[in-house]
């Protein structure tokens, strides 16, 4: 009786052994993959807060700083499906490795770059990378726990996203204002090395490998229609100011929707051939989807175009130190994160499409009244005057960014849920690059070439305000194409509960996210099925 107990006992203890190993494993893989979300969304919020540093030490042209943001936007929005479908074909561990490996090699070059050319294309480099990265984040999460755990994992995931969100622009003017080793502003994009290879050499020892059962086929021509029409839309609107708007960019811009066109076409033939296009066109057809998706775009440009000149008028406008610029968003953020769990939470039940309505509308407001305060205060303006304005636009941020994912998908059939999660991060990225290149325009369009040093201040106190004009249009752009989104989400429409039950938990496994620097972690109120986790890149977790 004792030797049949003895080897039992011992199989029974060297199973909860290796359960407990395993069980180490995958949270040491999660703070992993969440190290590296983390680490692409503060690496964009540290760049824009030290953007003008970067400007006056090496002297770069104001078409050059725009490329620095918007060409890493561009590389990630071009590269974000193709990193997933990489992920399902080759393996997610293999691709994510790869590309943290690349990214913290890119963030070698741009730390070393040594002109404004270099540093340009190594962000190019850094966002292809991220493109690899960040889509595997959320597919290692579904492949590594069960079902019944991820809605805290998700939670998890929304905490570190709001303490990125709030201490990216505080990390970067911290190390641009402390000038390391005499290092200017080059410590924001060495920061990445120790943490990517401490991420690479953990990550092969505790991530598990895994690939989707079945994957679609890469689609590289589309990928490289997508870059060519964007790269002929935004060079020349970038480029365009500074060369005296030439001929040739107005043909370029034009012929930018001859090649949007050529990938509506090639699409469709895809399509039809294997089942497997980068963009799938049937989605259009869904009335809510299709409008989500131009209210993504349409956001995304608003925040591209605020972003950077918010920072160019702190710091080159009114002279602020990166510090005190990087504490004056602080509020900001705040009401984002804030905003972003109560509207999911609480409001979007109860009240549905109103709340982003109501969000897009209180953050036109928050614009309008940032407008006014600038107006009224000028050059003599200080922080604590901007709080208000920032706290409104913020709250009204919130309340869009968090719930918009989940109302976009809640019509789209569930085997396309995935398609269409990797396509709306895919267009607010575009969006938010074609934002950054309007700047040239809409921003310093509105300054004079030549400008005395006592005229930059209130040049670009006025080119601010004149750019806010239009972020606030959008705004109202933005309000009236919400009245194309359903009035609730699925989930939330009388009786989905029965219907959610009877499904299991399968569509509370991801959670949706939008890509302008806060995510919202409550998982509770997520609708997005668990495909759009593992495929065609999934919700994004960047910034």
């Amino acid at each position: 009786m004792t030797s049949t107990d003895t080897p039992s006992s011992g199989a029974a203890e060297q199973a909860h052994g290796s359960a407990g190993a395993a069980d180490r494993r995958r949270w040491f893989a999660l703070a992993i993959v969440m190290t590296a979300a983390f680490m692409d969304l503060v690496d964009v919020t540290i760049v824009n807060i030290a953007i003008p540093s970067i400007q006056r030490d090496e002297g770069a042209s104001f078409s050059q700083i725009q490329w620095i943001t918007a060409g890493y936007a561009l590389a990630f929005a071009a590269g974000l499906i193709t990193g997933g479908r990489l992920g399902d074909i080759y393996g997610r561990k293999r691709v994510f490795l790869l590309g943290i490996g690349g990214f913290t090699v890119a963030s070698a070059l741009c730390g070393f770059a040594a002109n404004p050319e270099m540093l340009v294309a190594s962000r190019i480099l850094q966002g292809g990378m991220a493109a690899m990265m960040v889509p595997q984040v959320l597919s290692i999460v579904h492949a590594t726990f069960p079902a019944h755990e991820r809605g805290k994992v998700f939670g998890l995931f929304g905490a570190i996203v709001g303490l990125g969100a709030v201490s990216g622009p505080l990390l970067g003017a911290l190390l641009t204002e402390w000038n390391l080793f005499g290092l200017e502003w080059r410590p924001i994009f060495l920061i990445n090395l120790p943490v990517g290879v401490a991420a690479l050499i953990l990550g092969r020892r505790f991530i598990s490998e895994s690939k989707a059962p079945k994957a679609l086929k890469l689609d590289l021509v589309g990928v490289a229609l997508v870059t060519l029409a964007l790269l002929m839309l935004l060079y020349p609107l970038t480029r365009g100011r500074e060369l005296g708007w030439p001929l040739w960019g107005y043909a370029s811009m034009a012929g930018s929707l001859v090649v949007f066109a050529a990938l509506v076409a090639y699409e469709r033939r895809k399509a039809a051939r294997d089942g497997s296009p980068l963009v799938e066109l049937s989605l259009f057809k869904v009335k809510s989807f299709a409008a989500g998706i131009a209210v993504q775009t349409v956001f995304g440009v608003g925040l591209g175009i605020f972003f950077l000149v918010w920072t160019l008028y702190m710091q080159v406008g009114l002279g602020w130190t990166p510090l005190r610029a990087g504490l004056t968003g602080v509020p900001f953020s705040i009401a984002v994160s804030a905003a972003a769990g109560m509207s999911v939470q609480l409001l979007v039940p109860r009240f549905g499409r109103k709340v982003l309505q109501a969000g897009a509308l209180i953050m036109g407001v928050g614009v309008l009244l940032y407008i006014w305060e600038s107006d009224r205060y000028g050059m003599s303006i200080a922080s604590w005057q901007m709080a208000l304005p920032l706290v409104v636009m913020g709250a009204g941020m919130g309340f869009i960014v968090a719930p918009l994912t989940d109302a976009v998908l809640s019509e789209v059939p569930r085997e396309h849920s995935g398609s269409a999660s990797g396509l709306i991060n895919t267009v607010q990225q575009m969006g938010n690059a074609l934002g950054l290149g309007l700047v040239s325009v809409l921003f310093f369009g509105q300054i004079a070439d030549r400008l005395t040093l006592v005229q930059v201040g209130p040049a670009f106190v006025n080119a601010f305000q004149y750019a806010l004009g239009w972020v606030a249009a959008v705004m109202a752009v933005i309000f009236l194409l919400m009245f194309a989104l359903p009035k609730r989400p699925a989930q939330h429409v009388e009786g989905a509960g029965e219907e959610s039950a009877e499904e299991g938990s399968a569509g509370e496994e991801s959670p949706s996210a939008g890509r302008d620097g806060v995510r919202d972690g409550a998982q509770d109120r997520v609708r997005s099925s668990e495909d759009a986790a593992v495929s065609d890149g999934g919700p994004v977790l960047t910034g």
